[in-house]
């Protein structure tokens, strides 16, 4: 049954607060699913991904929809791999867990290698997929009308609370009707299963992994369920999903926010590469999202169209906070300060992404009326001043009223071996307290390694990060507990 592939380009993520840009590659033919044999035993049928992107390798792996029912309906997990650029010395297949949710593990392999290091290219193939409900995996489908008639998170009463619940029961139905059976099995339980799959179905006796952001949920859970078929694993930027409502959970992300912007504004008073050095920064900001709530304050991006004060925040800010790039942001921030104002118009938030019911399955983070909700809001606010409408606002926002199949608990770990635990000391999504929690939830199994540095990722973040992971990749050396690498670059 032949088909065609479209390769949806992610960028971050939905739990980190970015918005997603979409992007196409070609496919091939495959065999049909009523045909498919089990995942096991199925054998992949590699052939070149796009020709302009020479030594990608793509394939499909036939799954079931319901791990409950295996003998029931299939999709197509789209996979892509580099080989090892040294044959001689590879080691084995190294897969890639990719983040959002809603990032494309297939157009990390494609696309965007140089995510890994040297050594990693050079001794393992790099394999990653779309998890189901992304890109070339049977995507998530939703009507662009709705998702534009999105509320806003801000309400101001019990009225906009019930209209938002209500709004939130329509697009599910509506991307449940445009999405098929997938949309129902979304959650990182099944995606364990899936990657299990992977694994078997790739011929390795035990699994090398390297889970990134919400990848280290995925990472997490399959040590749980398959301890013992875990050769190495690394968890980079690592979100706690023990973390029991949505309180500490948006506690935790305005915190790490916020510190994020607390870094750039030192960075800003000791350096004169800052484009706002010897300024008050805070105030600088404050008075963008000042315009931007009024509607006067141009998007750099579209000349002509105001930025709301969401995308202010989450496009503008929490964007360069990943890389750490204060120098980009201050030039950023410096030119719309320059800018002549706009007149005021009413703003919108971009869409929210279409990946938001992989997250909603994830998480149970009932709010039970606008009074609580406000509260949350309220203490939100005061944890990030400088970081206000942040994207894990808007998601748990668009979970209310909705069931989670996966939802959080401590993990419990049994029988894996070391597994390795990264995190940037000043990360914008994954807080660093989040990697220090579940390090200690995986007990003797969890070893952290801590970046003493900024941004969202951190195991190529100079030669002593990338050093450690590489040889407990290659050789399992495991780094001494209480490893501490030094900052570079800021």
């Amino acid at each position: 049954m032949p088909f065609r592939r479209n390769l949806v380009v992610r960028g971050a993520a939905v739990a980190a607060g970015v918005a997603m840009v979409a992007g196409a590659v070609s496919g091939f033919t495959a065999p049909s699913p009523r045909q498919a044999a089990p995942a096991a035993a199925q054998e992949l049928r590699w052939a070149p991904c796009d020709p302009r992107y020479p030594g990608a390798e793509c394939a499909d792996l036939w799954l079931p929809v319901d791990w409950a029912r295996p003998d029931g309906p299939r999709f197509a997990l789209a996979l892509a791999r580099r080989r090892a650029a040294d044959p001689g010395a590879r080691v084995g297949s190294l897969v890639f867990g990719p983040g959002g949710p809603g990032d494309s593990g297939v157009s990390r392999v494609v696309t965007g290698i140089q995510r890994f290091s040297p050594e990693v290219l050079r001794r393992f193939d790099v394999v990653s997929f779309d998890p189901r409900g992304v890109g070339g995996s049977d995507a998530v489908v939703c009507s662009g009308e709705l998702l534009a008639q999105r509320p806003s998170p801000r309400m101001n009463g019990q009225a906009d609370f019930d209209r938002t619940v209500e709004y939130n029961r329509r697009l599910r139905a509506d991307c449940r009707a445009r999405s098929g059976p997938v949309f129902d099995h979304l959650d990182t339980g099944n995606t364990v299963r899936d990657l299990d799959a992977v694994r078997a179905a790739l011929g390795e006796e035990k699994l090398t992994f390297h889970g990134s952001s919400y990848g280290t949920m995925l990472g997490a859970q399959y040590a749980e369920t398959y301890p013992r078929r875990i050769r190495a694993m690394v968890l980079e930027s690592v979100i706690d999903h023990s973390v029991p409502t949505a309180r500490g959970f948006l506690r935790a992300q305005g915190a790490a926010a916020q510190d994020s912007f607390e870094e750039f504004v030192k960075w800003c008073g000791r350096t004169a590469d800052c484009a706002l050095h010897g300024r008050d920064v805070r105030a600088v900001w404050r008075g963008l999202l000042a315009r931007a709530e009024r509607g006067e304050l141009e998007n750099p991006g579209r000349r002509g169209t105001s930025l709301s004060p969401m995308d202010l925040v989450n496009l503008i800010a929490f964007r360069s906070f990943y890389k750490a790039d204060y120098a980009g942001l201050a030039r950023t921030v410096a030119g719309m300060e320059a800018s002549a104002p706009l007149p005021p118009s009413a703003t919108a938030p971009a869409p929210i992404p279409m990946t938001v019911p992989v997250f909603c399955s994830d998480w149970r983070l009932p709010v039970r009326d606008h009074r609580e909700y406000a509260s949350i809001v309220r203490e939100m606010d005061r944890v990030a001043p400088d970081m206000p409408y942040l994207m894990p606002l808007h998601v748990v926002a668009a979970c209310l009223g909705q069931p989670a199949d996966d939802p959080q608990h401590r993990l419990k770990v049994r029988g894996a071996p070391p597994i390795l635990v990264s995190n940037a000391v000043h990360d914008p999504a994954t807080g660093y307290p989040w990697a220090v929690s579940v390090a200690r939830q995986l007990g003797r199994q969890g070893v952290l390694l801590t970046y003493e540095g900024a941004g969202h990722g951190s195991v190529t973040s100079g030669p002593c990060m990338e050093n450690a992971v590489d040889r407990y990749l290659v050789e399992l050396a495991v780094p001494p507990r209480g490893t501490r690498c030094p900052a570079v670059g800021t």
